[in-house]
């Protein structure tokens, strides 16, 4: 699948107003950024993207990034430090598994959607919106070269 498939196939709306319907609950700040490939080691990749997209910046260091290399058909999902501080190790895998499912039945927005609306969930237990709460990072998505 080309890159401009993948893009073709998802639901831009559906998957900004899950981010958006995420955030709700959560101070935590969710991206999604796809680009056609890694080009190397999709872990770094994705660390140096969610660093140049801003996410190191929130407050309390609760971003979450989904990063996407469509035509690697690859993808991983990160946490910033205060995350990855509070939660138990193996935190994103089921929501990675469950995400890897939908993409192989090429349920690409809804595979999207599943893993933002369970991320949101998750976010809340250690994260929970304050009354005060800015949303500190775009909910669009993320479209890389």
């Amino acid at each position: 699948m080309t890159h401009e498939d993948f893009l073709n196939k998802l639901d831009r709306q559906r998957i900004m107003d899950a981010i958006a319907e995420a955030e709700r609950n959560t101070s935590g700040e969710i991206r999604v950024h796809v680009q056609p490939k890694a080009g190397g080691e999709i872990r770094a990749i994705a660390e140096r993207t969610f660093e140049r997209l801003g996410m190191t910046k929130t407050a309390l260091r609760n971003g979450v990034l989904l990063f996407i290399a469509s035509v690697e058909q690859r993808f991983v999902i990160l946490g910033d430090g205060g995350i990855n501080a509070k939660v138990p190790a193996g935190f994103w895998d089921e929501i990675a598994a469950r995400l890897t499912i939908r993409f192989r039945s090429g349920e690409l927005t809804e595979g999207i959607v599943e893993a933002v609306t369970a991320a949101g969930m998750q976010l809340k237990a250690y994260f929970p919106r304050a009354e005060d709460d800015v949303n500190e990072l775009p909910d669009d998505l993320s479209i890389g070269e």
